[in-house]
């Protein structure tokens, strides 16, 4: 059986002001040029992906935690305490750089529920499914994004 959907409704339901249908996306659904921009199952697609990726995320974070209260032991031999102490050093920062990548998925869940997702918040233009794809909380359309790493490597040289 084939459920048509209209305008994220399926057919025979109606939709309340201010409530979201359910929107129905098939397992290998891939967002296509040839869609109306961020229509509501390409907005569904990239919330699923930014959600699964945030799950991973804080599931890493939870092991990581575990892992360091259970490996507070007094290592005798010093340059085995330094090695440990600089294993956990690097998996600390690596687990701040995560949380900070949390917040901008946050940040971006945001967008979608706004209605803002997915258009460059320097010119407004629709940023590329391909650059959405492959970094969902892009901000910039590629080219804006250039044009910031240009003004930032010449700040830098100052």
């Amino acid at each position: 059986m084939v459920e048509t959907v209209e305008n994220g409704v399926a057919a025979g339901e109606h939709k309340e002001p201010g409530m979201k249908a359910e929107v129905f996306l098939p397992e290998d659904y891939r967002p296509a040029e040839d869609e109306p921009f961020m229509n509501d199952r390409q907005l569904e697609y990239f919330r699923r992906k930014l959600l699964a990726w945030k799950a991973d995320l804080l599931d890493d974070s939870k092991t990581t935690i575990e892992g360091l209260q259970e490996g507070a032991r007094n290592i005798p031999d010093i340059a085995d305490r330094a090695s440990e102490e600089t294993d956990r050093a690097l998996e600390l920062r690596t687990r701040d750089r995560q949380r900070k990548l949390v917040s901008k998925i946050d940040a971006a869940l945001r967008r979608i529920e706004e209605g803002e997702y997915g258009y460059c918040e320097e010119t407004g233009e629709p940023i590329s499914l391909k650059r959405l794809d492959a970094r969902p909380i892009a901000t910039l359309s590629l080219e804006a994004q250039e044009r910031h790493e240009r003004r930032e490597k010449v700040h830098r040289d100052d």
